[in-house]
């Protein structure tokens, strides 16, 4: 898997605007009602990871999840980190 570039990654994060894009890779923070809800979405994320085989550096804070993609392997962002960004704003903002 090969690390993308600077306007790959800044392309592609159009389509992301919860997330942003620096110390070599990608960061987003979500809110929610409680920290139950938060740890509700953590475990939806935690299955999509597993599946995807690819497990993100994040941390919970009561109701905020801050969230760090970056593939260690390839040493920066992917088109995986991409893949998982999308699996998590299906869960975290489910359409309507």
């Amino acid at each position: 898997m090969s690390v993308l570039t600077q306007e790959e990654i800044e392309t592609k994060l159009l389509r992301f605007p919860e997330w942003e894009y620096y110390d070599n890779a990608l960061h987003a923070e979500f809110e929610f009602e409680n920290f139950k809800d938060c740890f509700s979405a953590m475990s939806r994320i935690a299955f999509e990871c597993e599946a995807l085989n690819h497990h993100p550096n994040w941390s919970n804070t009561y109701n905020v999840l801050t969230i760090s993609l970056s593939t260690h392997d390839a040493g920066g962002v992917t088109n995986k980190d991409f893949k998982l960004a999308e699996a998590i704003e299906h869960i975290v903002e489910p359409e309507e």
